[in-house]
């Protein structure tokens, strides 16, 4: 066997081991590489899966926030956790008058500093369990860990999981969720 084959070998083994999610380089998102030297917006913008997101991100006027330096730790929904939402809510947000409350809704999906899994974890171990976690917007997050899935509980009781986590940014960390949390 060749040294390539056997790194490949190892190299798939660890992705196996590790859920395929923190060890690899560019993990790939709605059909995508995200690349560690860019940003939370450029990497979002070539997600497939999150083209609802960066519409609503430019409605709000947030994308110069989400480019700048951060570092941010997002909670980025699907396009089909904006469709769990009543029929006609993401069209509503999206128009200027709404933009107050579509800000509200995309900042609480939005934590100051860079927070890996392991930091949420972290969090959670060191507080019962359950990691509170302020979003820019103001209110708290509650993290929390069933199996080996992590959930996000929002200040309505709603509820989201982490399905892709620690997709690294130059300015955060992305963790991608099924619903979209409400503050």
């Amino acid at each position: 066997m060749k040294l390539s084959s056997i790194s490949l070998s190892i190299a798939g083994a660890l992705l196996i081991a590790g859920g395929g999610v923190a060890l690899a380089k560019n993990p790939m998102v709605g059909g995508a590489a995200m690349y560690p030297t860019k940003d939370i917006v450029d990497n979002a913008a070539n997600s497939q899966d999150h083209t609802t997101l960066v519409a609503a991100v430019k409605a709000a006027g947030l994308v110069d926030t989400l480019k700048g330096p951060g570092p941010f730790t997002v909670f980025a929904p699907t396009n089909a956790a904006f469709a769990k939402l009543p029929a006609g809510t993401v069209d509503k947000l999206v128009k200027p008058e709404s933009k107050a409350m579509l800000t509200k809704i995309l900042t609480y999906h939005v934590v100051p500093g860079r927070m890996t899994a392991t930091d949420i974890a972290a969090n959670a171990k060191a507080h019962g369990g359950k990691a509170k976690l302020t979003t820019v917007q103001g209110e708290t997050l509650t993290a929390w860990q069933k199996g080996k899935d992590w959930y996000l509980t929002d200040a309505k009781g709603g509820s989201a999981k982490i399905t892709i986590a620690n997709v690294m940014q130059s300015n955060g960390v992305i963790h991608v969720i099924d619903t979209v949390l409400m503050p």
